[in-house]
């Protein structure tokens, strides 16, 4: 049987390869959006220090991701290509080490614990706004209340109960209840601290034009195309390596190979599977691979019929071979999930693998009314990978009878839609960029986060609540991890997600690349990277 998928999938891989991604289609036929991080490279992952540079570095880097930045305002783009620009632009209080994992001060200088539910930070003194303003304590209740007040992100934020300045350089934060992940979640770039007068000014031409206290300084966003980024000289931990940043939006992870191959870019994130071996072998580049604290997953929307059939869910999640899909479409570079947790994350249980098993999803199927299958779709953003991987649902679904069509958006389109809850399916990437599982299972499975914070199963049930509140609210280790143990076997039992599978994430440099460190979660600081001419 799984000799005849692989030749059934390669072949439909095939054929679509010969047809534009970038549209939508029914014909046949899903953050990313900190913590600890992994550095594994074929090619000395930690950033190869030597580099075999001159001496004399590129004013430029420049950077290939698979798609544009859906907001430059931190407290609206969440999804992991607007982080990769916003976290040069912004600052937050508490910042994770992606060397080590370690938390450690940012624009707060330092921390006093007061009780379970109290934090005083001291606000490190001279950090300066890229308008030359200084930081202060009045921008850290603004920017903390402003993320607080966001749909897209206050999930990030949300345990805070009330900011207060003490004095310019003071502030306390009271929590509504004990929280473990307090400050490791105040590190999460999307609570970025915002200068107040300038928000405050013009809202609008902020979120156009963002002003942060980061390493780099907005200069240009070319929608679908560029986004280009100064050095700030006047930067609190010195001058970043690089004097220009420049970020191309390349859609396809072939061609993102391609202009790394050719010197158009320097580095490349998100690399084809099968391009892997290629970069590998090139004397000319080098390779980083990690561990990521992503999983893949599709999300059934259970306001839909026939999603809000427990055993069309069930059925659907029987139909689906994970391990054939990492072999065939992830070259084997993946893990099957079983959680919408990576086993890396803090709360990780595993409920159990999930069984191939299509004749068990015809069965089930039947009794839920469908003994003839029906007809659905799926909606993938434009990422070739992500599309290869529905087209492999697609044949593996009509196999037990389901007619699936593919639709694939724009990324920001993607992400837009399905907030509006306009999908029958979609297909996801999820990082728990925490480490903590609070960070995921409260976005995507409680009910108060419906649509831009995950959730968009739109599942609403009771039990999954109090069991994600226990794992949020304890101060007790023991209590949260038998939280996150109960709730892993709760949604295997709802299906609301169906995980497919846990990435490497990688990405492809040039040999002259120096400084680079890879972040498991995708957040790749580059104040310390420099190109060698």
């Amino acid at each position: 049987m799984r000799k005849t998928w692989k030749k059934a999938i390669a072949l439909s891989l095939i054929a679509a390869m010969a047809v534009s991604a970038a549209g939508c289609s029914k014909s046949g036929q899903p953050p990313t959006d900190g913590g600890a991080a992994t550095e594994a490279a074929s090619k000395d992952a930690a950033g190869d220090t030597t580099g075999g540079g001159s001496g004399e570095y590129k004013d430029t880097l420049v950077w290939a991701q698979g798609a544009d930045v859906t907001s430059l305002d931190p407290h609206q783009g969440k999804e992991t290509p607007a982080v990769e620009v916003t976290d040069q632009i912004f600052d937050t209080l508490t910042v994770v080490d992606a060397a080590t994992g370690e938390l450690q001060p940012q624009i707060a200088e330092s921390w006093t614990q007061n009780s379970e539910t109290s934090y005083t930070f001291n606000i490190r003194k001279g950090v300066k706004f890229h308008d030359g303003s200084e930081v202060k304590a009045e921008d850290v209740k603004f920017s903390l209340e402003r993320a607080i007040n966001s749909a897209a992100v206050s999930y990030i934020v949300d345990f805070i109960d009330k900011v207060e300045v003490v004095d310019d350089y003071t502030v306390n934060v009271e929590l509504k209840a004990p929280y473990a992940p307090a400050l490791r979640n105040l590190s999460v770039p999307f609570a970025a601290i915002v200068p107040k007068a300038v928000v405050e000014a013009n809202e609008a031409e902020f979120v156009l034009h963002p002003i942060g206290s980061g390493p780099y300084k907005f200069v240009e966003w070319k929608q679908g195309d560029s986004v280009t980024l100064e050095r700030f000289d006047d930067y609190y931990a010195g001058a970043a390596e690089t004097q220009k940043l420049v970020m191309k939006v390349i859609p396809e992870a072939s061609q993102r190979t391609i202009a790394l191959e050719t010197g158009e870019v320097d580095l490349a994130y998100d690399l084809l599977p099968n391009d892997l071996e290629k970069v590998r072998s090139n004397s000319d580049l080098q390779l980083f691979e990690a561990p990521s604290l992503t999983c893949y997953y599709i999300s059934m929307n259970m306001n839909k019929a026939p999603f809000d059939n427990q055993q069309v869910r069930d059925a659907i999640n029987y139909a689906i071979d994970r391990q054939l899909i990492i072999d065939t479409i992830a070259s084997g570079s993946g893990e099957p999930a079983d959680a919408i947790i990576a086993p890396a994350v803090f709360g990780y249980s595993s409920p159990g693998a999930y069984e191939y098993d299509p004749e068990k999803a015809k069965a089930l199927l039947a009794e839920a009314g469908y003994p003839n299958g029906f007809e659905t779709s799926i909606w993938v953003n434009d990422n070739q990978t992500r599309v290869e991987v529905c087209q492999a649902v697609q044949a593996m679904l009509q196999e037990v009878g389901i007619t699936c069509g593919i639709e694939v958006m724009e990324f920001g389109s993607f992400i837009s839609r399905t907030t509006a809850g306009e999908h029958d399916m979609g297909y996801f990437g999820w990082v728990t960029s925490t480490t903590d599982a609070d960070y995921t299972y409260y976005s995507l499975e409680h009910s108060s986060q419906q649509g831009a914070a995950g959730n968009r199963t739109f599942i609403n049930d009771p039990e999954v609540d109090k069991l994600v509140e226990t794992g949020r609210t304890s101060a007790d280790e023991s209590v949260r991890l038998k939280a996150y143990e109960e709730l892993a076997v709760k949604l295997k039992e709802i299906n609301n997600n169906a995980p497919i599978y846990y990435s490497t994430i990688t990405a492809g440099a040039n040999a002259k690349v120096e400084g680079f460190v890879m972040d498991p979660i995708g957040y790749h600081k580059l104040d310390r990277v420099k190109v060698g001419k």
